[in-house]
């Protein structure tokens, strides 16, 4: 197929100003497939993994197509400094290094783009001028393109997992794990037991080593930290008690106000000048 409909869409995307460069993958292709090629345009500093003037935006690669085919067929017009595949177009990222050969790989599965870095920004204008040749073949005896069955073939044989080559890729990544662990218990076993500034003993799932005593610092802050309760005790006792104080005084007014105006009721009866009706 041509992937004319991820093309199309991609297309639409980076804009005009692309060309068409016929490709074959074998000598017995007949109809050649188009590779369109533009000079790759950011913003200064928007993508600094494809430097402008230097970087050629393929479209239309298909996924038997991968970087060294196309570092080959681009190298004719320079030096290529990198190329970098992505299923899509956007802001070039870093991606990790794949250090396991049997997992996190990702399966290509429809067309792709590209970005061809080169060394100097004459060999972006050489490779946009490759258009005006005829087909070019990307497949040679040294260095074969597979296709159709031959793809399928060769991808279901890389499918099957070699048990040995597996078990020594877990064997070491699980030496790893157990050495990092080692080195984490270890740490964990030399901060254990060690009381902290308010001399207090943290107690892992594992427990506290028994016995262990204070050092003399942490029996100073100890003591620091127990006299400072206890002052802070009495200055909140002596303002309950003065609250108390002052409530006491209080009731003893009303008390003898209390007293006063019985007297003066008395008073005003004996005199016959209160008349409460």
């Amino acid at each position: 197929g041509t992937g004319s409909g991820a093309g199309a869409a991609a297309a639409s995307q980076t804009g005009a100003c692309l060309a068409a460069l016929a490709v074959k993958f074998a000598e017995r292709q007949r109809s050649p497939h188009c590779l369109l090629v533009k000079e790759h345009q950011v913003r200064e500093g928007a993508d600094t993994a494809h430097p402008p003037r230097r970087t050629l935006f393929v479209l239309n690669v298909p996924p038997y197509c991968g970087p060294d085919s196309l570092s080959r067929l681009f190298s004719r017009c320079g030096r290529v400094q990198s190329v970098d595949m992505c299923d899509k177009p956007g802001p070039g990222e870093k991606k990790d290094k794949l250090t396991s050969k049997f997992f996190d790989h990702k399966t290509v599965k429809g067309f792709q783009v590209a970005y061809v870095v080169f060394r100097k920004p004459a060999s972006v204008q050489a490779a946009k001028a490759l258009s005006q040749e005829g087909p070019l073949l990307i497949s040679t005896e040294s260095h074969p393109v597979k296709t159709g069955i031959s793809k399928w073939i060769a991808s279901y044989e890389a499918s099957i997992v070699d048990p040995k080559e597996l078990k020594a890729e877990v064997d070491a990544y699980m030496q790893d794990y157990d050495k990092k662990m080692a080195e984490e218990e270890a740490k964990a076993a030399k901060e254990e037991g060690v009381p902290d500034e308010e001399g207090w003993v943290k107690v892992t799932r594992k427990g506290r080593k028994p016995g262990l005593p204070r050092t003399e610092a942490a029996n100073l802050r100890v003591l620091e930290k127990e006299k400072q309760k206890r002052a802070r005790k009495e200055l909140l006792n002596f303002y309950a008690w003065q609250h108390r104080e002052s409530k006491r005084e209080h009731i003893a007014q009303l008390r003898k106000k209390f007293e006063e105006d019985k007297q003066r009721i008395a008073l005003m009866r004996a005199q016959r000048k209160f008349r409460p009706y």
